[in-house]
C-alpha cells in the first residue's frame, strides 16, 4: 500500500529498531511508495513512511532490492557529493560517501547476506543507512 511520506525532521531523526520478520508488510508498504515515486525518488526508509525499523529499499540498476537491517562493513574511498532526498524540502544537500561499501544485511527470508556495491548503488544505500540512523543530509 502506498504511504505518505514523512516530511519532519523529528521524526525522520528517530535512530530505527531491528526489523523481524513480522515487519514483513512493511517492507512491501516501503517497496509500493518507492514505485510510487519513482520519477523523484530512488530510494527509501522505513522511517520515511513512518515506521522507525530497519529496513531499505532501493533501484539497484533497475531491479528493486529490499535489505532487512542492513549495516556497512567496510567502506573506501570517501567523496563529496550533492544528493536530495524526497523527505526533505528544498535542493540537492552536500554530504560524504564512500565509492566502496561492503553491506550485511538480510532478505525477505531474514537469511544473511553480504556484497560490494560500488558508485550510484553504494551511494543509495549510504543515504538510506544514514536515514535507519536518524541522519539527515
Amino acid at each position: 500500500m502506498i504511504k505518505e511520506v514523512v516530511h519532519d525532521p523529528i521524526l525522520l531523526g528517530i535512530k530505527s529498531k531491528p526489523a523481524a520478520k513480522e515487519d514483513l508488510p512493511v517492507a512491501q508498504d516501503l517497496l509500493d511508495t518507492l514505485i510510487a515515486n519513482k520519477d523523484a525518488c530512488v530510494g527509501m526508509a522505513a522511517n520515511m513512511i513512518g515506521v522507525h525499523k530497519r529496513i531499505i529499499v532501493f533501484d539497484n540498476e533497475g531491479t528493486y532490492m529490499t535489505m532487512f537491517n542492513p549495516e556497512i562493513v567496510k567502506m573506501s574511498g570517501l567523496y563529496d557529493a550533492q544528493e536530495g532526498c524526497l523527505s526533505l524540502l528544498g535542493g540537492p544537500r552536500p554530504c560524504k560517501r564512500y565509492q566502496t561499501i561492503k553491506v550485511q544485511w538480510q532478505n525477505e527470508q531474514f537469511q544473511t547476506r553480504i556484497k560490494t556495491f560500488t558508485g550510484w548503488p553504494a551511494q543509495i544505500i549510504q543515504h538510506e543507512i544514514d536515514h535507519c540512523n536518524g541522519i539527515l543530509i
